[in-house]
């Protein structure tokens, strides 16, 4: 689908989403390409509509169902994610205790990173504790971050 960041790809199974890609990279068209991946199906049309309705400022979180795995710590850190409302932003610090995950902001980054539903898991609202951008490894990087937390009016350094 296009949008304001550029093409996001989405994968899902007839139950849930399993990936949304921003940007048009290799990695993506790979995504949209595995097998058993439908051209549409109610999940997906679900998924365009309300991230359309986000993108027109109509919609602050989502009602979608996720099928997310990972290691147990990275799925600790993803269920967090998904717990930081629109307009909020979160340390990788803060995150980490959030998820019952102590201290390790490094190894939150890691996680948060390989964060495979980019915007219905909200990683773009993960700051550095002195509230800078520190990275975004979407769609064109530090400047799509810089768009996501403008779109949910969340400040940065």
């Amino acid at each position: 689908m296009s949008s304001p960041l550029g093409p996001l790809t989405l994968r899902a199974t007839d139950e849930a989403i399993t990936a949304l890609n921003i940007g048009g990279t290799a990695r993506n068209a790979t995504i949209a390409l595995d097998v058993g991946i439908q051209e549409s199906n109610d999940v997906l049309d679900r998924a365009v509509s309300q991230l359309g309705e986000y993108f027109a400022g109509n919609r602050t979180s989502f009602d979608l169902p996720l099928e997310i795995s990972g290691t147990p710590f990275q799925e600790a850190i993803w269920k967090a994610l998904g717990d930081v409302p629109f307009g909020a932003s979160v340390s990788y610090q803060e995150l980490g205790q959030a998820a019952g995950r102590g201290n390790a902001p490094r190894a939150v980054g890691g996680a948060v990173g390989r964060n495979p539903i980019a915007i219905i898991v909200p990683c773009h609202r993960v700051l550095a504790s002195n509230a800078r951008i520190t990275g975004y490894s979407g769609g064109d990087g530090i400047v799509t971050k810089e768009k996501l937390l403008a779109l949910e009016g969340i400040s940065y350094r």
